[in-house]
């Protein structure tokens, strides 16, 4: 193949196309400092305002007027305090001229409102955070709360004050506490006890006693000192080793897709939704970096913690030769998104001449000219000699850190990579119209080997239809920070002025200055780089193939018919998820369940083991089928209960997988070893569930039954063993629920669309138990 472009080559770009004008110097110089300068104050102001929280300006203004109003009057009753004031002037030396008496007032209510001020601050916050390591409230319905659980919800309302900014709960929020090792122990033993027979088990046993008597106190000692002095003793190492020391792909292995509405769009053209989406995520990272974004409170009280944020946008996970590093520019360098059409990429600025973001019909007149100069240049060899680069990404992380290096790390291919890296996010402006959501999800997941940039934290995906989703890089964040932004996009799409007749519009009446053109950005790709290239395509197609997926809609009933059953939505549909399993090969499976620890500072999150001894009996009652209905209700009901405490307890730091994670990095790290340690966190997860949040936002209009059309189906990823299956699932409403299930075409003995088949079979006869007793009844 012939070279691209070299680095003089001048970009194909039309300026005449766009209102673009040469300014004055001083005019430029003046809008760059006067942007430095509006970015630094709300830097500053937004770091006043968080240090104060839980406090604000106005109780230091109320304290120091009532002292002030204290000194200047004469009331007996607060004659010694008086006294006290004046006393305390004595110690500053105010010259005795005429107007002693109004500067001593003034310097004395200051010092001692900020004296106050100061404490207030300090006891304010620590007993907000003593309140909010209260975890009685997740045990109680919020219709029937206890006395005890409504006097604590007043009392941490109270002490929180003000309206926080994104940022200001973090101050306040408890640390993850470090469980005990006898607790973890006996959690963990009893959790693996049906997949092991009795000697198993036994063995098991002694191995963890041997653990507990000899390193584990030390061990233990290590993570109780980090605690005292780390934000979260967990989260650090968590990023580092299961995410960043990782060297597989991270196409299918490490990344997740989003979906868009179930069933309805805004548009028909795909322009006009890319601009409306692409202004929607610029919207939500200003307020991000002006901390506008409303904090999320459980119960519209409870803060969680909200730095994942912070990473949302212009993140890169940067490929290494040991591990990679998490990689986020700043505000004043991620201003640019990077479009790529056709093989070719480009930047495309997002705020205007005058620092003034673009308006959605600004971006979309920008994304026409790109599909028109994609497509005019798809002949030329030159301009599209890197169209299969980002298959780079797809490749194990130690080959692509080493190939990086060489083959991008110089010249022109340096330049390009820099831009790409340091984009708020990517978009793909797609040529392919995917109508089944189970092959439009499988694209999202891994594309086709060219089109997703699987380091960059965020790259959405854009089709012909005017549909679109969303691929995520996992280390830097959860699911669920991307699942707020799309709510947050989505409820402006259908109830804002995002579009109007089907196009683009200006829902803030931006006057826009002039725009910048998009620039297309140019590769040296010699022929000892296109041969690489070409075989990581290969190579991700081969691993694209392997992957089984399947995305339904489960239509027989929702979460309506299940809360009428007195068990838990998620408690039902992992009961399911066990008896399809059990059904399909005839032994339980060891499953995971994502539950987040965000109630803490800096939680990510925690392991829910859905496979618990109460979930077998119900599963074996079923299939054997020798119980009576009311007691297979019993036992779903008692297991339900049981999965919704295990759920809960992992919410409130009383989870035991991530603590024993934490004891294996700390053995490792001084140099022990431990045989139950090894087994213990060894053991595949031949299920790995999650649920993806459909609605976080408070004041949003809640989904019904009429709107159904327009909730998102959630997403997925790959299944975590490649003997097992990766399940995904999305409560949106009352009337149904939406599954994706992966797995590999490779094992013998998984079918992900013959898995659908059997967790609906389970629902329907789990449904079926309650119509009886009803019939019976």
């Amino acid at each position: 193949m012939a070279e691209a472009r070299s680095a003089t080559k001048e970009p194909i770009v039309h300026v005449e196309d766009f209102e673009e004008g040469q300014d004055v110097k001083w005019k430029v110089a003046w809008r760059s400092w006067r942007r430095t300068m509006l970015r630094r104050f709300f830097r500053v102001r937004n770091l006043i305002k968080n240090g104060m929280w839980p406090t604000s300006l106005w109780n230091l203004g109320v304290v120091v007027a009532l002292v002030a109003i204290v000194m200047v009057t004469d009331y007996p009753i607060m004659k010694v305090v008086n006294d006290k004031f004046w006393n305390f002037g004595e110690y500053f030396y105010i010259p005795k001229g005429p107007p002693y008496f109004l500067p001593k007032v003034i310097i004395v209510s200051c010092l001692i409102g900020v004296i106050f001020f100061i404490v207030l601050l300090f006891i304010r916050r620590y007993l907000l955070r003593l309140l909010l390591s209260y975890r009685g409230w997740l045990y109680q319905n919020p219709k029937s709360q206890s006395i005890k659980t409504l006097i604590w919800c007043i009392l941490v309302r109270i002490v929180s004050g003000s309206t926080p900014t994104t940022f200001a709960c973090q101050l306040s929020l408890p640390r993850l506490p470090v469980p005990s090792v006898d607790s973890t122990l006996s959690k963990f033993l009893e959790s693996v006890e049906p997949l092991f027979t009795s000697e198993e088990n036994e063995r098991l046993k002694k191995e963890a006693e041997e653990f507990r008597k000899t390193i584990a106190p030390k061990l233990q000692s290590l993570l109780v000192l980090k605690s005292w002095w780390a934000t979260n003793y967990i989260t650090d190492w968590w990023e580092k080793y299961i995410y960043l020391m990782g060297r597989s792909p991270l196409a299918i292995n490490s990344n997740y897709y989003t979906m868009d509405n179930g069933f309805w769009k805004p548009t028909e053209h795909q322009s006009t939704r890319a601009a409306g989406l692409c202004y929607m995520l610029m919207q939500f990272k200003r307020k991000i970096e002006h901390e506008q974004v409303v904090p999320l409170l459980i119960r519209n009280t409870i803060p969680v913690c909200m730095y994942q944020y912070e990473r949302l946008f212009g993140t890169t996970r940067v490929p290494r030769e040991d591990f990679d590093e998490i990689v986020h520019y700043d505000s004043s360098v991620s201003k640019h998104i990077v479009v790529l059409r056709k093989g070719i990429y480009y930047k495309l600025d997002m705020f205007d001449t005058a620092g003034q973001p673009l308006a959605p019909y600004a971006i979309e007149k920008q994304i026409e000219w790109i599909l028109q100069d994609a497509d005019s240049q798809q002949e030329s060899e030159g301009a599209r000699s890197a169209e299969g680069l980002a298959s780079l990404t797809t490749l194990e992380r130690t080959d692509w850190a080493r190939k990086r290096t060489k083959y991008l790390g110089s010249g022109i291919n340096q330049e390009s990579l820099a831009i790409v890296e340091k984009a708020a996010f990517m978009i793909n402006l797609e040529t392919r119209t995917f109508e089944g959501f189970t092959e439009r999800a499988k694209f999202l997941l891994h594309g086709d080997g060219k089109v997703i940039w699987f380091d960059k934290s965020m790259c959405l995906h854009f089709f012909p239809d005017g549909r679109y989703g969303l691929t995520a890089e996992h280390s830097w964040g959860d699911a669920p920070v991307v699942a707020h932004l799309l709510e947050y996009s989505a409820y402006e799409e259908v109830l804002g002025e995002l579009y109007k007749d089907g196009r683009a519009g200006n829902p803030d009446s931006i006057n826009q200055d002039k725009v910048k053109p998009p620039v297309q950005l140019h590769w040296n790709v010699t022929d000892e780089l296109a041969k690489i290239i070409n075989e990581a395509g290969l190579f991700a197609q081969k691993n694209n193939e392997d992957l089984d997926l399947c995305v339904r809609r489960h239509m027989d009933f929702g979460k309506g018919f299940v809360k009428s059953c007195k068990v838990s939505p998620d408690a039902f549909i992992q009961l399911a998820l066990q008896l399809a399993y059990y059904r399909e090969n005839s032994k339980f499976a060891l499953t995971y369940e994502a539950s987040m620890t965000r109630l803490y500072l800096n939680g990510r999150t925690e392991t829910v083991r859905s496979l618990t001894k109460d979930a077998c009996e119900f599963v074996k009652s079923m299939v054997e089928d020798n119980r009576t209905t009311e007691e297979k209700i019993r036992l779903l009901q008692n297991a339900g209960k049981v999965h919704q405490k295990l759920y809960r307890d992992c919410m409130s730091a009383e989870g035991w997988d991530r603590h024993m994670f934490a004891l294996y990095v700390a053995c490792k790290g001084l140099g022990y070893e431990s045989d139950f340690l090894h087994h213990a966190l060894t053991l595949p997860w031949t299920l790995s569930t999650s649920q993806t949040p459909q609605q976080q936002m408070v004041g949003n209009p809640t989904i019904t039954q009429e709107h159904a059309d327009k909730a998102s189906p959630g997403g997925g990823f790959g299944p975590v063993s490649d003997q097992g299956y990766g399940v995904s699932y999305m409560i949106p409403e009352d009337t149904h629920f939406w599954f994706h299930v992966s797995s590999k075409k490779s094992c013998p003995t998984t079918n992900s669309d013959r898995f659908v088949d059997q967790i609906f079979t389970s629902l329907g006869e789990m449904k079926q138990l309650f119509a009886v007793q009803q019939n019976e009844s």
